[in-house]
């Protein structure tokens, strides 16, 4: 797509939420809707007409893609959650699940990927794609994945340590399998991808190691990511780049490199601080702390329209282009729906 449109956007001072989740809990069969693409498709565009947001954004389920490559290697359903490897997948492992990529796509993929042809076919919203980031799925299929990070970022290799091995098996089975949803989801048709990297971030990369020299971002981070970004170039498709952990300046300059045509970012700082380092023609997105708009003791109706307008006042201060919206997907939390949405309508309708 052409870069201007989102700028574009941004200069109608679009205002626009992560929050399908809260739209379809709304729903009594939220369950099954996940796995039925026509109807997942219209809860997507139901949130976006409630939002009235230019696209269908998807839901932020981090687990499919975990969850695909377990189903690969045989794990059972009931052990899903809690797998991880304990020792680096085998050359058998690596090459059972190359064998699998050309399998049929489990019904809660193949929803997400019915969605998007339902949204082209249904409305003229622009179709959003979402994966997890392969770093943090790397960082689901161990069980302590920071104390080999550290390794690695020492400067000890995969043929010098098992764990160091583990991280680099773990992140090319990410890759292969983020691969294989990208490429359904961008031949469905998604326009752009939301790539959720959530674990890219100093709690699990040392920012004194970094200092110090070591290039572990580069090659663990942003390497990896790379692979996604050529893989959109090749379908003209943007990059919609997340990432809520906690950032040093130098890791929002690397994700830069990756030339998302949004980038998303957590409430752990001002949106602000980071506009002079971010090029022009990547919008900024975010970052209300809307994780907190369950309760009213941290987050009331009014605050929540004060927060957006002094976001929106310092934003625009900094002459950067940006969209208002939450610091992550807006989650449903049983009991407190009607105050979230309360507080994510006065965001998008409140007067500045």
């Amino acid at each position: 797509m052409d870069r201007q449109y989102y700028l574009d956007l941004s200069a109608q001072q679009l205002r626009m939420p992560v929050g399908a989740d809260l739209v379809l809990h709304q729903h009594p069969d939220h369950k099954a809707i996940l796995s039925d693409g026509k109807r997942l498709g219209q809860v997507l565009l139901e949130a976006a007409e409630l939002y009235n947001a230019p696209m269908a954004l998807p839901i932020m389920d981090l687990s499919l893609e975990k969850s695909a490559l377990l189903d690969m290697l045989g794990i059972d359903a009931a052990q899903k959650d809690t797998f991880h490897f304990d020792a680096p997948p085998s050359d058998q492992q690596m090459a059972m699940v190359q064998s699998h990529l050309s399998d049929p796509y489990d019904p809660r993929l193949q929803a997400n990927i019915d969605a998007i042809t339902y949204t082209i076919r249904h409305s003229k919203r622009i179709p959003v794609g979402m994966t997890i980031g392969p770093f943090s799925m790397m960082t689901k299929l161990l069980a302590d994945p920071i104390t080999p990070l550290y390794i690695a970022a020492s400067g000890v290799t995969a043929k010098e340590d098992a764990e160091v091995e583990l991280v680099e098996r773990a992140l090319e089975l990410a890759d292969m399998i983020i691969s294989r949803s990208l490429k359904a989801q961008l031949e469905a048709g998604a326009k752009i991808i939301f790539v959720a990297e959530p674990a890219s971030n100093s709690s699990f990369l040392s920012p004194n190691q970094i200092e110090a020299g070591s290039d572990i971002f580069d090659r663990y981070v942003i390497a990896h990511n790379q692979k996604i970004k050529k893989m959109l170039e090749q379908y003209q498709a943007d990059l919609y780049f997340h990432c809520c952990g906690e950032l040093t300046d130098y890791m929002v300059k690397k994700f830069c490199e990756l030339d998302p045509a949004v980038l998303s970012l957590g409430s752990g700082r001002g949106l602000w601080e980071f506009a002079q380092m971010v090029p022009n023609r990547t919008v900024l997105y975010g970052n209300l702390p809307t994780k907190k708009f369950y309760s009213d003791d941290l987050v009331s109706v009014p605050q929540a329209e004060q927060m957006t307008r002094d976001l929106m006042q310092k934003m625009r201060a900094t002459g950067h282009s940006f969209i208002l919206g939450s610091e992550c997907d807006i989650l449903s939390v049983p009991g407190c729906e009607k105050k979230i949405m309360d507080k994510v309508m006065a965001m998008i309708h409140c007067t500045i």
